[in-house]
């Protein structure tokens, strides 16, 4: 019998889970898997989606379109609730990074979450570096109750783009095991029609499929989600 992710940590395995998604879709095509296991676990699960589009990037139709898309993948996945912080979109680097950190901070204060996901500080998107520094210092272990495991997850396209060498690499230490709910994570995406792309491109169902096979692979199973360690407290 498999080990309850909830409880492969240290922790309260009755604590929510956050996930940090700079952008709607960024939780599905990194953490979607996990995210439908935790849930049929019985885990809460919230996500906190960082950013907002606006004007003249984003007209009022693209961004109600994306949140819809977004409420139809998160109740596939079985995510307990998502968290609008509604940041600029493609401009967490004009914006004050104090307000971001205050942000995140509440959140993290008001859910008390044991586990959290987030984006990987090697990602070529400014807006993916910049929530991964406020999700550490919103889980700074100074405070009372602090979230005892964080995990850096890979997205498609902003992971793998960085410059070689030069920025932190993704070499994931930490596989969860997705192989009942990677349908279920597929479908998600594909629930994000804005965002599906056709083969090769790499925001593709055939792309993310062949990522969870070789994550799988990697460690003798037939689809994972890897992940980088970034704490644990046990």
């Amino acid at each position: 019998m498999s080990t309850h992710v909830s409880s492969a940590f240290g922790g309260d395995p009755k604590a929510p889970v956050l996930v940090v998604a700079p952008h709607p879709d960024d939780e599905v095509l990194g953490v979607g898997g996990t995210i439908a296991r935790l849930a049929d676990e019985g885990r809460e699960v919230h996500v906190a989606v960082v950013t907002k589009g606006s004007a003249p990037l984003y007209t009022d139709e693209m961004i109600t379109g994306v949140r819809a898309e977004a409420r139809a993948a998160h109740d596939h996945l079985g995510v307990t609730k998502t968290h609008w912080l509604d940041f600029p979109a493609a401009e967490l680097a004009e914006h004050p990074h104090g307000g971001l950190n205050a942000g995140l901070g509440k959140l993290v204060r008001d859910l008390a979450p044991g586990l959290i996901f987030v984006t990987h500080p090697g990602d070529i998107h400014m807006d993916h570096q910049l929530s991964f520094l406020s999700t550490l210092v919103a889980s700074r272990p100074h405070q009372q109750d602090y979230p005892t495991t964080i995990m850096a997850y890979e997205t498609l396209s902003e992971t793998n783009w960085n410059a070689p060498y030069l920025t932190p690499a993704f070499v994931p230490n930490v596989f969860i095991d997705v192989t009942d709910t990677l349908d279920r994570k597929l479908e998600a995406f594909q629930m994000f029609a804005s965002q599906v792309k056709e083969p090769p491109h790499e925001r593709s169902v055939n792309a993310l499929h062949a990522l969870a096979t070789l994550r799988g692979a990697t460690v003798h199973r037939f689809a994972a989600e890897g992940f980088v360690l970034v704490r644990s407290v046990i």
